[in-house]
């Protein structure tokens, strides 16, 4: 069923508790009767070349987690941890280098640092370790779940896309677009994306749920989600490579009678090193 798929990385903690230059120019100066899908299918080119690019790269990855009661409510448990990211051949393999947080306990606050992570098993420890674990723990190219965006030719398949406008971030020009998904009954990802207008790169993606879980779901699951959605902002490294550097969402998380919390995850990665040389990236150009 598609709406587990969906949520189901959101409720792997319910299971074990119960992101005007040259280029710029010359993008402004192509031809402006591009379409959407024309648009994303040089994305998905390039992003498919890119996973295998990315697989050159090692690089630190910085997570920060919190859960809070809702409404504002007081602080549970944050987590904040440091992981060195190596290529192997079907992902990514992290290394847990620094961690450290604090927890509400008995009335007060108890902080800690390195392993073992204290009260790991409990809601808020396992809330925070299944995100830590599995929204970032993917067999992907880039450290980030690639099951997020619709952005290469697999993910792109299921989409409709719409050329909402063309605008310059940053000194360059970019395109932007609304995705969603073509089944409308579907429960997937919707949202809004920035493509390079010279590069046909992702530079920032927006997402949120395409449509709230419905009522008979929530009922008999017990489970909603309101407010889920995504941020990710790309960067361009100095070969051409673009990498996610950043990744933020903050939504609320209902499970049944026990678990009620509000969760925020953000997410960088930085200091990249290429591991080789040998590959160029060749970038798919304007559209003709």
């Amino acid at each position: 069923m598609r709406i587990l798929r969906v949520v189901g990385l959101l409720l792997a903690a319910s299971v074990s508790s119960a992101q005007t230059s040259p280029a710029a120019k010359e993008a402004d100066s192509a031809p402006a009767a591009f379409t959407a899908d024309a648009i994303m299918a040089r994305v998905a080119e390039n992003q498919d070349r890119s996973e295998e690019l990315r697989k050159q790269y090692v690089y630190r990855q910085h997570t920060h987690i919190v859960t809070h009661k809702p409404k504002g409510g007081r602080l549970q448990r944050e987590e904040t941890a440091d992981y060195d990211v190596t290529p192997v051949p079907d992902g990514t393999q992290k290394e847990l280098k620094t961690i450290t947080g604090r927890y509400w306990n008995k009335g007060k606050y108890e902080t800690f640092q390195g392993e073992p992570v204290p009260h790991e098993d409990g809601l808020d420890g396992s809330l925070v370790k299944s995100f830590r674990d599995e929204l970032s723990n993917d067999k992907t190219k880039d450290g980030i779940s690639k099951d997020l965006f619709p952005l290469t030719t697999e993910g792109q398949k299921d989409y409709e896309f719409t050329l909402l406008g063309q605008e310059t971030q940053e000194g360059r020009s970019v395109y932007h677009i609304g995705f969603r998904p073509k089944d409308k009954n579907d429960i997937s990802w919707a949202g809004e994306a920035y493509i390079d207008a010279a590069e046909f790169q992702p530079v920032r993606v927006f997402t949120k749920l395409s449509r709230r879980i419905p009522f008979a779901v929530r009922t008999l699951l017990g489970t909603d989600v309101p407010g889920v959605g995504f941020n990710v902002v790309y960067k361009r490294q100095e070969d051409g490579v673009w990498f996610p550097a950043t990744f933020g969402t903050e939504f609320r998380l209902h499970v049944l009678f026990f678990i009620n919390r509000d969760v925020s995850v953000s997410l960088e990665n930085r200091d990249f090193q290429r591991t080789h040389v040998e590959s160029k990236m060749k970038v798919v150009g304007p559209v003709e």
